[in-house]
């Protein structure tokens, strides 16, 4: 049975919707207020809020913003006096399903609501495809990503040490994670550190802790690393940059399974299970005698590559969906999508930053549109320059004859007027339309008419 949450301050409003919903065969509660109606979306399972735009304290609307932050497909309604039907228009813009006017017409609620509930099921499903493509928090369909997936699920159970391999933003640590919290250590610790982020000097002291008096500041004993992951797992990222000095010790624990604090005499033992990840060639580094090479292979018992972004580029709209989802709500925007134009070009780049790229540039779409959706005229210049290079609409050489110009129709020759402009002017549209002659508005119809938003 679905349930419907009613909102409303006036108890008999609430009372003859309910009752009204009830004979329609639908379960109901009720809510007086924006405070109650949070806590009941937040603690149940509601199919759909049918809520009053005036509330005492915040209004509707404000319920509207809040559900449309945590929980994008419950669908609203919203009810409204006849004279602010502007505004409930407006709510619609933001995400409302649909609005009533006072005083309701009953058939007509029930006509909407049934309609409603039937278009939020075709979402509710298409969410759940979406989230079967998202395996331990690892986003993407693609075979190389599939084959990680696979390889998680095979380690997790076992303690066998791994080697996380791919460039800088491809998700190691995201991959460690999967592996401890897939594994029976996931009721103990996940301790990560990155051996780049610390010095050479420090590492000892940070990975096996010291006892009072080891050395001057030495007040009292600290625990390091190693015996903080006790049970669990111990991610070390970056280790391509750890010393020689420190990748005996670190071997000698890796076999005993036992250490000293600095400055102790006990020794001391860790049942963790190593992880480890870089972003280097440690074979082409063991040639180079930068690192040991009995180390490394205590370490790759079993190797993870993770491909780089450009190698899954399949998964790059399943991505952008879900940083547009998390960046919506933490920027308090309601984005609804990304255009096919823009996501093109997306996807046309090559991401030498890999995801961690990709994150960036959706969270700077979404704080800089001015849309309800992404736009190219969001994304950095870099990706407009290289998405009209990579589709060959350059705009032609500047010693170009009038003869080949001639052969051109006026909505090509146009098209590159307007190109041009907006990169001479770093796709400001307010300069480049200057620059054309035209208003910002006429801009941005032809802009729309060649695809360039």
């Amino acid at each position: 049975m679905q349930k419907i949450l009613i909102v409303d301050d006036e108890r008999n409003i609430r009372k003859v919707l309910s009752t009204y919903l009830k004979k329609e065969g639908f379960e109901v509660e009720t809510a007086r207020n924006y405070e109650e109606a949070v806590s009941k979306v937040s603690e149940q399972n509601i199919d759909l809020v049918l809520t009053d735009m005036r509330l005492p304290g915040p209004s509707g609307l404000n319920l509207l913003q809040w559900i449309k932050r945590k929980q994008t497909f419950l669908p609203v309604i919203l009810i409204t006096a006849f004279g602010s039907i502007d505004s409930a228009v407006e709510a619609m813009k933001n995400g409302a399903s649909n609005y009533l006017t006072k005083p309701v017409d009953m058939d007509e609620m029930m006509a909407i609501i049934r309609h409603t509930l039937l278009k939020s099921k075709g979402r509710h499903t298409a969410e759940k495809e979406e989230k079967s493509q998202e395996r331990f928090g690892i986003i993407g369909r693609s075979q190389a990503i599939s084959d990680v997936i696979s390889t998680i699920q095979v380690v997790s159970s076992s303690r066998a040490n791994v080697l996380i391999t791919g460039e800088s933003g491809t998700g190691k640590e995201l991959v460690a994670g999967a592996i401890h919290f897939a594994s029976p250590r996931r009721e103990f610790p996940f301790i990560a550190i990155n051996c780049a982020a610390v010095p050479a000097d420090l590492i000892e002291n940070e990975l096996f802790g010291h006892e009072s008096g080891a050395f001057t500041g030495a007040v009292s004993r600290e625990n390091g690393k190693v015996e903080m992951a006790d049970r669990g797992t111990l991610f070390l990222d970056e280790i391509g940059e750890m010393s020689l000095a420190m990748q005996i010790k670190l071997l000698r624990f890796m076999q005993e399974r036992v250490f000293f604090r600095i400055g102790g005499k006990n020794q001391i033992l860790s049942d963790c299970r190593i992880i480890a990840a870089t972003n280097r060639d440690l074979e082409e580094e063991i040639e180079n005698g930068r690192f040991r090479e009995d180390f490394y292979y205590r370490l790759n018992v079993i190797q993870i590559r993770m491909p780089p972004l450009r190698d899954r580029k399949e998964d790059i709209p399943l991505l952008v969906k879900h940083f547009l989802d998390k960046y919506s709500g933490e920027n308090k925007k309601f984005i609804r999508g990304i255009d096919s134009v823009a996501l093109e070009a997306l996807i046309q780049y090559e991401w030498p930053g890999n995801i961690r790229e990709l994150q960036n540039i959706i969270e700077r779409g979404v704080v800089l549109s001015r849309h309800d959706t992404i736009v190219l005229e969001d994304l950095p210049n870099k990706l407009k320059k290289n998405f009209l290079e990579s589709t060959g609409e350059e705009q032609p050489p500047e010693d170009q004859d009038l003869l080949a110009l001639s052969g051109m129709t006026l909505a090509e020759l146009e098209r590159i007027a307007v190109v041009k402009s907006l990169k001479a002017e770093d796709w400001n549209q307010t300069r480049a339309a200057k620059r054309l002659g035209i208003t910002r508005r006429q801009l941005r119809t032809k802009m729309e008419k060649y695809k360039l938003l």
